[in-house]
């Protein structure tokens, strides 16, 4: 069962102002986080000893010795690159669907929200490292990677996505910040380099989630954490994961023998929506029979589904109570199944979860 933690009062410094903040954006009564300097956010920030080391795997299309400068890549000491990319196939995610999750939510859905806050939470936990290497797979518009490089000032934080377009915008955002793309199946990172893998809403769109998982565990060094999330309840396939290009939604129990297949320990498993899961429910099966509508009004219907429950009060309220009962509660029902999992080492023990 997961410790205490203190619980006090903060303000959100990434709170955006490109719409109305939610409770997360405002003055946190059940933050975990302790106030920190913005400056994990500055481009100009000295580089750490973990970026300078990072070995960096040459790319395919450009060969040469690749070093991160603290803005950009350099391959081969010539040339300069913002994303470094390592192959370009069909992909089970689109810009189209970037866009949409951008229009009608942004970075403030209280889902969203809930999610990047409890990833950041089990890193904080979990991470014994003082200038450990993360990895945000899945990273798309970046907004998990903001709030990890506050919450780790000292860390290497990597962001990893499929789609070149999305990560060359991510780049030019986030500077300071290496950006890589590449297919999870076929990751190009060195084995046991990292200290902690974020893959939030990933695995759903990956044919063989259970390759990906055992290149997750490759790349953590022993005693490396992974924080993964995904999309609970089989039985609650609608229109929203047929538009999404989700493979499937998880029982827990399944994700936790993926995990262990996969050679990990599973520390936690929970899920986050539970206080939500009656009404979530109803309106996943009221989905289910518009299956067969057309396309543009399967979108249009989604659309306004999301941008419904991005500006819900209620919805905010709820997950912001479940999220700090949760630090000693483990939910067995909800939106999403969440699972930490760690890279055994010689001598470790894990905890019943």
């Amino acid at each position: 069962m997961p410790r205490r933690f203190a619980i006090q009062t903060e303000k959100n410094p990434l709170a955006g102002q490109d719409s109305k903040p939610s409770l997360w954006q405002k003055s946190s009564r059940f933050s975990l986080t302790r106030p920190l300097a913005n400056r994990a956010l500055d481009p100009a920030a000295p580089v750490t000893s973990a970026t300078r080391n990072y070995p960096f795997p040459q790319t395919p299309l450009d060969p040469g010795v690749v070093q991160w400068t603290g803005e950009q890549f350099l391959i081969g000491g010539r040339r300069v690159c913002r994303v470094l990319c390592y192959d370009w196939q069909a992909s089970n995610w689109s810009e189209e669907l970037t866009r949409l999750h951008e229009e009608e939510c942004g970075a403030h859905h209280p889902i969203d929200l809930a999610s990047r806050w409890l990833a950041v939470r089990t890193l904080r936990r979990w991470n014994a490292q003082p200038e450990p290497v993360v990895l945000d797979v899945g990273c798309s518009s970046g907004y998990l990677i903001e709030e990890l490089r506050v919450a780790l000032p000292g860390a290497l934080i990597l962001g990893a996505d499929y789609l070149p377009e999305l990560l060359e915008r991510v780049a030019l955002r986030l500077r300071g910040v290496p950006i890589l793309q590449f297919d999870l199946r076929r990751c190009p990172l060195p084995d046991e380099s990292l200290d902690a893998v974020t893959c939030l809403n990933v695995l759903e769109h990956i044919d063989d989630d259970t390759l990906a998982l055992r290149q997750i565990h490759r790349v953590l060094r022993p005693g490396g954490i992974a924080h993964v999330e995904v999309p609970a309840g089989p039985h609650l396939y609608d229109i929203y994961d047929e538009h999404l290009m989700h493979h499937r939604r998880y029982r827990l129990a399944d994700l936790k023998e993926r995990a262990r297949a996969a050679g990990f320990e599973v520390l936690e498993a929970t899920h986050l929506g539970w206080f939500a899961y009656p009404v979530f429910t109803f309106v996943k099966r009221r989905n289910r029979a518009l299956l067969s509508l057309p396309a543009g009004r399967k979108k249009e219907i989604i659309a306004h589904q999301i941008r419904r429950t991005g500006r819900s009060l209620p919805l905010d309220i709820v997950l912001r109570i479940e999220t700090a009962l949760g630090q000693w509660l483990n939910f067995p029902i909800g939106i999403r199944c969440i699972a930490v999992l760690r890279k055994p080492r010689q001598g470790m023990l894990a905890p019943a979860p």
